[in-house]
């Protein structure tokens, strides 16, 4: 009997808490879930509230709509417009000094948009210790950044691997100017 009464005094709090979490996850993906439909209803409106029902067949005017409006309009010009970087790969070097001496590591981003879509690290080590470093770095970079807008990169440490991020660093600022529009 007193193992039935303590168990649900223990419990009590964490079921009045899951409950409290679960309703605001579910308050907040039903907020995002409505919102992301309001926004594709709007877009989905504005090619039939421009053009008459009577012009266009009701099979052709999604797809239409849909080939014509990335190629032309001020969106895609004003997408353009606020573009930073050039889209595309790009590979540079960059240097650091570690406790055995210099030591260097190449970088290769790709590009679309601003944001880096791929990075690949090529360790470049002089010595045993840097290219465990080194590899290590390699390994993990890509979590670290990818998804992530060039001008917002600012990689510090990643994998245990803390001096092969400044070379990094340099490499991303080398492919910034080569990438500036």
């Amino acid at each position: 009997m007193t193992g039935q009464t303590e168990t649900p005094l223990m419990t009590a709090p964490a079921r009045a808490a899951f409950p409290l979490r679960k309703r605001v996850l579910t308050a907040l993906a039903a907020v995002s879930i409505l919102g992301a439909a309001g926004c594709a209803g709007a877009e989905a409106e504005t090619p039939a509230a421009d053009a008459p029902a009577a012009e266009a067949p009701a099979a052709e005017s999604p797809a239409a709509a849909a080939t014509e409006a990335p190629a032309a309009g001020p969106t895609a010009e004003a997408a353009a417009g606020d573009q930073t970087y050039e889209d595309g790969t790009y590979t540079q070097t960059g240097g650091y000094q570690s406790p055995a001496g210099p030591e260097e590591v190449g970088v290769t981003l790709t590009l679309a948009a601003d944001v880096v879509t791929a990075v690949e690290v090529e360790p470049m080590p002089d010595n045993p210790t840097t290219t465990m470093y080194q590899e290590r770095f390699a390994g993990g970079i890509s979590e670290a950044i990818v998804g992530k807008k060039l001008d917002e990169l600012a990689v510090d440490k990643v994998a245990g691997s803390s001096l092969t991020s400044g070379g990094f660093n340099e490499a991303a600022d080398k492919i910034k100017s080569e990438a500036q529009l």
